[in-house]
């Protein structure tokens, strides 16, 4: 299943301070913290679901990156809140891909936390500082792959249904 390019992507939210040691000797996040960044958006947006990683991988089913891109804008900072939004962008029993947007907010609109479901993309808050997708296959613990729909049912159907919620 393939989000519609007309209609409202859902995002989901996390939010967090940048820490002195994901910084450089610039006083700028080093480039690779931001793929870090995009899995706490991952992990965050299937915990929404009711399952996390722990559980996930406990029923044998694994989900390794298998491409990604990544698009710098301006440097995260020291201290700076960074917002993490997730949406998912095409699913399948086998496949999901992902887009991600790290935005800061100034310090003083700023507030940590999890916000779900914001639709408009053109209202995400914050200065967009890194945008990115990533795709995903879904395997077992042999690496071979294996359909979410018959190996985890009830993740399969919460994303599915996260990513047709307000499109039908």
């Amino acid at each position: 299943m393939r989000v519609k390019d007309e209609l409202p992507i859902n995002w989901h939210h996390t939010s967090f301070r940048v820490r002195y040691q994901e910084t450089d000797q610039m006083g700028v996040v080093y480039h690779a913290n931001y793929l870090n960044w995009f899995e706490i958006g991952r992990t965050e947006m299937i915990r929404a679901t009711g399952i996390d990683y722990l559980g996930m991988e406990a029923a044998g089913v694994l989900l390794p990156v298998v491409d990604l891109d990544v698009q710098y804008k301006h440097p995260a900072k020291y201290d700076d809140l960074v917002h993490v939004f997730t949406a998912i962008t095409a699913f399948s029993p086998l496949r999901i891909h992902y887009k991600y947007e790290v935005r800061r907010l100034p310090k003083q609109e700023g507030q940590l936390g999890i916000m779900n479901n914001q639709t408009d993309e053109t209202r995400l808050q914050g200065e967009l500082l890194v945008s990115g997708s990533t795709r995903h296959v879904w395997v077992n613990r042999d690496w071979k792959p294996a359909r979410l729909d018959k190996s985890l049912p009830k993740l399969y159907d919460a994303l599915r249904n996260s990513l047709l919620e307000g499109k039908e």
